[in-house]
């Protein structure tokens, strides 16, 4: 298989995976955790994890919520992300398997709430993470997907830090070469 036809099916099965696991914990989430189709919350690790549905009309971590044009404004975020993902996995080498993971968790994310602020106009949450009485905002696999993609493609995009901070002399002594040259740009010592 050439390298476009193995840069395809990792995106579409890390897409897909994302995507289908996302909707099945959200269909699952509103029949079980909906308190007006008769669920209830669910602890996983006292004061630690907890399952609880909520629904997000806004974005991220509950802002913009109630905002009439943060629907279809997030919908339009989302689609032109969808058109820029497959660029971007187009000119990625099959060498990069994790960014090509990343951009496909990212796109995967991504299908999954537009398809729902689409259909019902809301994201529907339901993992609850905290520390005793401190609560994050509640988010769903959609969610997760997109924030390890976008960590995975700054791991990426900031490599000599990365290696410089991790003890790889050979890319940290690169990162530190430029400050090393002469502020006139002589590089012969005199």
């Amino acid at each position: 298989m050439a390298d476009g036809g193995k840069k395809l099916g990792l995106a579409v099965a890390v897409t897909g995976a994302v995507l289908a696991l996302d909707q099945w914990s959200k269909n699952w989430a509103r029949r079980a955790l909906d308190w007006r189709n008769g669920g209830h919350t669910r602890t996983v690790v006292q004061n630690y994890f907890d399952l609880r549905y909520s629904e997000n009309t806004g974005s991220a971590f509950g802002l913009f919520q109630n905002a009439h044009l943060a629907r279809w404004g997030l919908v339009g975020i989302g689609i032109l992300a969808l058109i820029v993902i497959p660029i971007f996995i187009a000119r990625t080498s099959w060498a990069q398997k994790r960014q090509l993971a990343a951009l496909a968790l990212v796109a995967g994310g991504t299908i999954g709430n537009v398809l729902d602020r689409i259909r019902a106009g809301r994201v529907s949450d339901f993992i609850v993470w905290k520390i005793k009485a401190h609560e994050w905002p509640a988010f769903n696999v959609a969610d997760a997907s997109l924030v390890c993609g976008v960590l995975l493609l700054a791991f990426d995009f900031f490599p000599e830090k990365s290696a410089a901070k991790s003890g790889d002399k050979s890319t940290a002594s690169k990162v530190g070469s430029a400050d090393k040259a002469p502020a006139d740009g002589n590089s012969s010592a005199t």
